[in-house]
């Protein structure tokens, strides 16, 4: 289990871990994290993160979430404009039109889809885009923040208040996806309507449900405000595992160690 340190600019400390958990055979997570070589577009571009969980059997989900992030970067990087929020919502809906192209010219793929959820830290801001139920936290001084909503049967049952919030972690049909890349004729993209500001220490966490629905908020919030990115991807998996790992577990975690980041 090889944690990724990424070599970032500074303002920022990131690493990032993907692991196939104890009950499945393959990977269909996938994650990667990319900023601008040159200071001008990095600047504009700032610093982007993406998580995707597959499906559609093993190799359909893993090409999915491939697909998926390799999208949202590619979009991402050659948008034309300053607005961070509209070339996220661009990238997935590219990502959404490009999978549902390849399971069409890849019949036994027929139902691939994943999961995304991406971040983009610029300046003292973050801003996202999401679909599914992969999540995005903010950790401030070990407090902690959902700011995705699921796409899931049950996060509608939460929203309708037909079930309690602490409830949905466990409920028996919480991996009831309604929204997803690939999936469907229209795919409506969740997206921050205005960057949240970031301070100094905090912490930003991205992670598929195959961590969240077997470790506590919490908990998260515990092992994030810990220590470094690294120690607390390795921790996490290490917790998810004990208790069963059912499903693929990946996550990223980004510290903010400037207010200004880039």
């Amino acid at each position: 289990m090889s944690v990724d340190c990424m070599n970032v600019k500074p303002g920022v400390e990131v690493a990032g871990l993907s692991d196939v958990g104890c009950q499945r055979e393959n990977n269909e997570d996938s994650y990667l994290y990319w900023e601008p070589e040159g200071s001008e577009e990095f600047h504009h571009k700032g610093r982007l993160a993406v998580i995707a969980d597959g499906m559609g059997g093993h190799e359909g989900g893993q090409e999915a979430s491939r697909l998926a992030v390799e999208t949202v970067r590619e979009v991402y990087e050659g948008a034309a404009g300053d607005d961070p929020e509209a070339a996220l919502r661009e990238s997935f809906v590219t990502a959404h039109a490009r999978i549902q192209n390849f399971a069409e010219q890849h019949p036994a793929f027929y139902g691939m889809g994943t999961t995304c959820t991406a971040a983009v830290v610029r300046g003292r801001q973050i801003y996202f885009a999401h679909v599914g139920d992969s999540r995005l936290y903010l950790i401030r001084e070990g407090r902690i923040l959902r700011l995705t909503r699921d796409h899931s049967y049950v996060g509608r049952l939460v929203e309708s208040g037909i079930v309690r919030a602490e409830d949905a972690e466990t409920h028996p049909q919480r991996h009831i996806l309604t929204a997803a890349l690939g999936a469907g004729m229209e795919m409506a993209v969740d997206a921050s309507e205005a960057g949240v500001e970031l301070r100094a220490g905090d912490d930003l966490l991205l992670c598929t449900d195959g961590l969240w629905s077997v470790v506590s908020e919490d908990e998260l919030a515990r092992a994030v405000s810990r220590g470094a990115p690294a120690d607390c991807c390795s921790a996490l998996v290490k917790l998810a595992r004990e208790r069963g790992g059912p499903d693929n577990i990946t996550l990223q975690v980004m510290h903010i160690t400037d207010a200004q980041v880039s």
